[in-house]
């Protein structure tokens, strides 16, 4: 399954169970966020930068071969079926597998993260192009599939942007996520700093909201419309993977992100983000588990 922009919080729903997860989201931030400066610097850092032909050669062998070797992160439809309780079953094999491959996150950074909306990427160099998607798509590869990839190569893939950008952690954290800014930053802000009970009153508003399921789907769908006619895609994009953060600062596991908790905080982003243009039916469903746990 290809990951867009558009359905951003499934992407999300592959990151927060991936060991690197938190970190490739960082890396889509800083694609989304970058300017000139950052773009400039990207492409100084990356690795062809200074290679002769031959070397450029021995650079792509090796991506080529990082790539195959990412390929192997397990995805549902590739996990064995266990026996036991159905559910628990599938909580299991959704921890262990993924929906999209690591071709699909390479793709979302280079055609939409860097796609024509991004204004200073359009506009750079055709040079600096090149090498900052090169740097930004290795880290992305190399965090995406850290928990299959061989240390050194994991570390190659990624070194080049662990240079350049030291704050990656933060990178993306002042985004103009549109007209709810204030509301997602304060949101974001109480989810990451869950402590064993928040989290435990989280997971009881996810197993409330089970039967909601069907109806909250063709909510996160009207929201993610919403957001494409409105022109806010990017800024709802931006707004899930600092959700990713979020969850992963706030304690929650790749156990919680295949049990409901993951699309629960995403709806909850969603319904925040797009609120000024959702009916109350949807805003309703999409909002419910920070309702009852906020009792507001």
């Amino acid at each position: 399954m290809p990951y867009t922009l558009v359905s951003a919080a499934t992407l999300g729903f592959d990151l927060v169970r991936l060991p690197g997860g938190r970190a490739a989201a960082d890396v889509l931030l800083t694609g989304l966020a970058a300017g000139p400066a950052e773009l400039t610097a990207l492409a100084a850092g990356a690795r062809s930068r200074d290679a002769d032909r031959d070397q450029r050669a021995v650079l792509a062998v090796r991506a080529r071969r990082a790539r195959e070797l990412a390929a192997t992160v397990p995805q549902l439809r590739s996990v064995t079926p266990s026996a036991g309780d159905r559910a628990a079953v599938l909580v299991t094999q959704l921890e262990r597998g993924t929906i999209g491959t690591v071709a699909a996150v390479e793709r979302v950074l280079r055609e939409d993260v860097l796609g024509p909306e991004h204004r200073a990427y359009a506009e750079a160099d055709p040079e600096v192009r090149e090498r900052a998607a090169e740097v930004l798509a290795d880290a992305v590869v190399g965090e995406w599939a850290a928990g299959v990839l061989p240390p050194l190569v994991r570390r190659e893939l990624v070194t080049p942007y662990a240079t350049v950008v030291p704050d990656a952690a933060v990178r993306g954290a002042d985004a103009d996520l549109g007209p709810a800014t204030p509301e997602l930053s304060s949101l974001l802000a109480t989810f990451s700093s869950l402590d064993a009970r928040g989290r435990d009153r989280w997971r009881a508003a996810v197993d409330e909201g089970r039967p909601e399921q069907r109806p909250w789907a063709t909510a996160m769908h009207e929201a993610s419309w919403a957001a494409h006619v409105s022109g806010r895609t990017r800024a709802l994009a931006t707004a899930q993977l600092l959700a990713v953060r979020a969850f992963a600062a706030g304690g929650l596991d790749a156990r919680d992100g295949a049990s409901g908790s993951w699309n629960a905080l995403a709806g909850v982003v969603q319904g925040v983000a797009m609120g000024d243009l959702l009916d109350s039916s949807a805003l309703g469903v999409l909002l419910a588990p920070w309702h009852r746990v906020t009792g507001r």
